[in-house]
């Protein structure tokens, strides 16, 4: 779409209100998205004569009022939100809104990742953390992987300790990606990072480099360390690892732990617990959770994390292989 017909198509979608603006959205790519979004959120004010320029067959609401005057942010929060849903929108409300023209970061999800590793690897560490949670978690993830150790360690203890990005580091984001980035004073903290996404980044990672990762994290901050670690592999996982390993866990679990834990399973894992155990035993399980009364979901979550140190004790062991896309290929 040519500039002025963004705007044009962006008049259109606040005249037409929410909901119908929304359906409109449903129907676009991810760029079109982006584009009419920055332009909606531009038009703090638009004429009547602009309006009824661009769609006659809304004239009765271009009468309404002598401008179209909306509270833009929330406009675009809103239509963008009922469109794509709560996570799909946020990160693209917050480059829309924050004063944050994130171009440059866009061009660099375009390059494969050997690539973009050539082009930050000599930056500041605290600069490549910042454009990494930017980008898609699988690509961070490869990029990290063309790094050498010392610096792979040193990025991902930034984003995991990394509670927003200031103002200042948007600046010296924005002069490292040639300007394409504003350096706005105004520019509102984007809430990026953390141990969150440090988990998601390295669940795509190969084990060796994501142990040498975690280990590092674990010499600066033990607790730290731990809250990756719970982030990384949660108790529904267990889905993702293979019946062998299921078996070997079993072994390993009071049945009375066992039987807290899966309170908070969903169907489809205890079925898999269940099919790895003998009928007898599992008519036992059966019985004992249906007769197990309400429990309160702090126990059944601590319990699960205590079931979750043991399949972490196995895997280090190598007793087992955990599943993941970042996991090696069995053969």
């Amino acid at each position: 779409m040519a500039d002025d017909g963004i705007e044009k198509s962006a008049i259109l979608l606040i005249a037409m209100g929410e909901e119908y603006a929304a359906e409109v959205l449903k129907h676009l790519g991810p760029k079109e998205v982006q584009k009419l979004g920055h332009a909606m959120a531009a038009l703090k004010s638009v004429p009547r004569k602009r309006v009824e320029e661009v769609i006659d067959d809304f004239d009765t609401t271009a009468r309404d009022s002598a401008a179209v005057l909306v509270d833009t942010d929330a406009y675009v929060r809103s239509v963008l939100t009922k469109a794509l849903g709560d996570d799909k929108a946020a990160n693209l409300i917050s480059r829309i809104l924050q004063g944050g023209d994130t171009n440059g970061i866009e061009g660099l999800k375009w390059m494969d990742a050997p690539t973009v590793a050539d082009l930050i690897r000599n930056e500041h560490p605290q600069i490549i953390a910042t454009i990494l949670v930017h980008l898609e978690k699988d690509h961070a993830s490869d990029i990290l992987n063309h790094f050498t150790e010392r610096l792979r360690n040193d990025v991902v203890l930034r984003i995991a300790t990394l509670e927003g990005i200031q103002p200042e580091a948007l600046k010296e984001l924005n002069d490292v990606m040639l300007r394409l980035l504003s350096g706005s004073a105004n520019i509102k903290k984007s809430a990026m990072g953390g141990v969150r996404t440090v988990a998601e980044i390295l669940n795509f990672m190969g084990t060796a480099n994501e142990t040498t990762v975690i280990d590092s994290i674990r010499e600066y901050d033990p607790e730290l360390a731990q809250k990756v670690l719970d982030e990384m592999f949660v108790f529904e996982n267990l889905l993702d690892i293979d019946d062998r390993s299921i078996q070997l866990l079993l072994r390993e679990i009071q049945s009375d732990s066992l039987i807290l834990a899966m309170k908070g399973a969903s169907e489809t894992l205890r079925e898999k617990i269940f099919k790895n155990m003998s009928q007898r035993a599992a008519e036992m399980l059966r019985e004992d959770l249906e007769s197990r009364g309400p429990v309160r979901l702090s126990e059944v979550e601590a319990e699960q994390k205590e079931i979750l140190k043991i399949v972490r004790r196995l895997a280090d062991e190598g007793q087992i292989v955990l599943g993941g896309a970042g996991g090696e290929e069995m053969v």
